[in-house]
């Protein structure tokens, strides 16, 4: 029986070289393709295919929101992360989310290959490339902790947009005054903001705020 999959990236040139690589294994077979995260999900949850191939940065929810919203409708789909951001916050709240596992697209065309069948095996996979923080943060990564965050999703209050809009640019790594010039608003304005952020999201610092952003599909790093 071949192994089905479905793949989801927003950039048709990207899908078209993964999907090469993945149905030149012969055992691999690409059912659908997504170009952002609403057809990803709905793809998936048509489909219920064996794994779930996912970029994060896609249009109208990202990977990691796709992956959460899998899980909570009690997918049982591997769901394997295919991004180009190496950063600590993304692997934790991928993981978080629910995902199987994390590849950064510098892979070679064997190691997705591989990927993918590790994580339909049932196997946890983490690409070495990562930073050493993100890489050891993944494999010290309990399933208490996976369980605990998808448990307390509900207890998260809504931010407002500008709230969400702060959140975002504090992701990009832009300080407290550039933000306040940014958005023409003074720097105790965007401290007042950012308490709120912390209060709603039960975060104790900014890059908690982010990564619990980007677990619930909140915020997304630009390209």
């Amino acid at each position: 029986m071949p192994i089905i999959v479905i793949l989801a990236d927003d950039h048709t040139v990207v899908r078209k070289g993964i999907r090469e690589f993945l149905e030149a294994d012969g055992q691999l077979r690409v059912v659908a393709e997504a170009a952002d995260g609403d057809q990803a999900l709905a793809l998936a949850l048509e489909h219920k295919p064996d794994v779930v191939v996912l970029d994060i940065q896609m249009p109208l929810k990202t990977g990691i929101e796709v992956t959460r919203l899998l899980r909570t409708a009690g997918s049982k789909s591997g769901v394997l992360i295919l991004t180009a951001y190496d950063d600590e916050p993304f692997v934790k709240s991928a993981l978080l989310a629910g995902a199987n596992g994390y590849i950064l697209k510098t892979a070679e065309p064997e190691e997705l290959v591989q990927a993918v069948h590790d994580v339909h095996e049932g196997q946890s996979v983490l690409d070495e490339r990562l930073s050493m923080s993100a890489f050891h943060l993944g494999q010290h990564l309990s399933r208490d902790d996976i369980d605990a965050a998808l448990a307390g999703e509900g207890q998260v209050s809504a931010l407002s947009a500008r709230e969400i809009e702060v959140l975002q640019l504090v992701a990009q790594g832009v300080t407290n005054k550039a933000i306040a010039a940014h958005l023409d608003i003074s720097d105790r304005t965007v401290q007042g903001h950012l308490a709120n952020i912390f209060g709603k999201l039960g975060a104790q610092s900014r890059t908690d705020a982010v990564m619990i952003g980007l677990r619930l599909g909140l915020i997304a790093m630009s390209r």
